[in-house]
């Protein structure tokens, strides 16, 4: 590539933005010192001034916020990955004792954050059964919103920057829009109905609602709805994840929001019917599910097995997929060595031209959003034809 095109790609690129990561912290811990609520709330810019989001390429998925860098589903890490160019930010949302929406990927927190230093909630451990197997920790349904707040995340993978740990609190499914919402550009949201099975059996609303009731009662709060690529979408763009295709079924008579449906590994049923991997990946199965859902999003070793750290021959999934209309967003591309095989030769541009180019899939959840949108931009028609002027 022309020196020229990636000399300017690399000034655009917001990997170099640290001064916007410091006013994120100092804002944080004003606010915590304030008692107030991280993100102002309700928040929305006018959609007409803002950059629309773009549709000619496979969407830039910002898994966990930028949680490469930053711990994962914090506001940190969300605002760092728009600096960077992501399409969608997207989250898992879990509810706590009282029923609040919040942000955050296990349903135990011991994991990702201080909890254990937290000697007041030293009586809340407990043993659930969460997906077939006991599991003792201290769990989000235990907790209020109030005693949530009190916590801070940490980095979940040691060979990460660990500087920013015990730095950001936990924030709501409220807060997490509000970010997308005031975002300089149009960005959209990947929010996932998480444990929906666990969630409803242990948290209770006073109006007899379930989990997925009081999600979809959010996004439309702010406004959410619209088929995918309707006017409405494309103001505000989301996509509502879940392992769970009952809960999608169900939403998709409380919302017209396009829909996917995530597909772990092929040993592991689903959440709730426990449904085998190659029954929810059957033609049969694509074409009672294409009427609920807009795609899948599957494990990118599902579609592509490695052996040995090596990949092996592609499966038959995305054609499959795409022969029913479905979109394949995969998950999850990380750029540490331990992630990447051996093929890309420890180089994470070499595994996203080969399943962009090569594998032909339509979305990418990345732990490391300014990586992909550097790739992306220095690859782009539009850098080549301005590299020839």
């Amino acid at each position: 590539m022309p020196r020229r095109c990636w000399k300017e790609a690399l000034m655009a690129s917001p990997l170099f933005c640290t001064l916007g990561l410091l006013a994120i912290i100092v804002i944080t811990l004003v606010n915590v010192c304030v008692g107030r609520p991280f993100y102002p709330l309700p928040s929305k810019q006018d959609v007409e001034k803002r950059q629309p989001i773009q549709t000619f390429r496979p969407y830039n998925i910002a898994h966990r916020g930028s949680n490469g860098e930053l711990p994962e589903e914090t506001a940190a890490a969300y605002m760092r990955a728009i600096e960077e160019g992501a399409d969608f930010i997207e989250t898992d949302i879990l509810a706590t004792k009282d029923g609040a929406l919040i942000c955050f990927h296990d349903v135990y927190l011991d994991d990702v954050t201080n909890v254990i230093h937290h000697k007041e909630f030293a009586d809340r451990k407990r043993t659930y059964e969460v997906q077939g197997s006991n599991t003792t920790g201290f769990f989000i349904v235990d907790f209020t919103l109030e005693e949530i707040k009190t916590l801070r995340v940490n980095q979940r993978y040691k060979f990460r920057d660990q500087s920013y740990n015990g730095k950001f609190p936990i924030i709501t499914f409220e807060e997490y829009i509000a970010i997308a919402l005031d975002a300089p550009r149009i960005v959209g949201i990947y929010p996932e109905i998480k444990n929906p099975v666990f969630i409803n059996e242990h948290v209770k609303w006073a109006d007899g609602k379930r989990f997925e009731d009081k999600f979809i009662e959010t996004l439309q709060k702010y406004g959410y709805k619209g088929e995918y690529m309707s006017k409405g979408w494309l103001s505000q763009p989301i996509f509502i994840q879940s392992f769970a295709p009952t809960s999608l079924i169900y939403v998709s008579n409380l919302t017209d929001s396009p829909k996917i449906f995530l597909i772990d590994d092929v040993n592991v049923p689903t959440q709730d019917r426990d449904q085998s991997y190659s029954e929810i990946t059957s033609d049969a199965y694509f074409d009672y599910i294409k009427q609920y859902v807009v795609g899948i999003g599957p494990w990118k070793d599902t579609v592509v097995p490695p052996m040995e750290n090596h990949l092996t021959t592609a499966t038959d999934l995305v054609a499959k997929a795409h022969a029913h209309d479905l979109q394949v967003h995969p998950y999850t591309y990380r750029n540490e060595f331990m992630f990447l095989h051996f093929n890309f030769h420890q180089d994470p541009f070499a595994e996203y031209d080969y399943w962009i180019n090569k594998i032909g899939i339509d979305g990418l959840f990345t732990d490391f959003t300014g990586s992909l949108h550097n790739f992306q931009e220095w690859t782009s028609h539009s850098c080549n034809k301005k590299s020839e002027v």
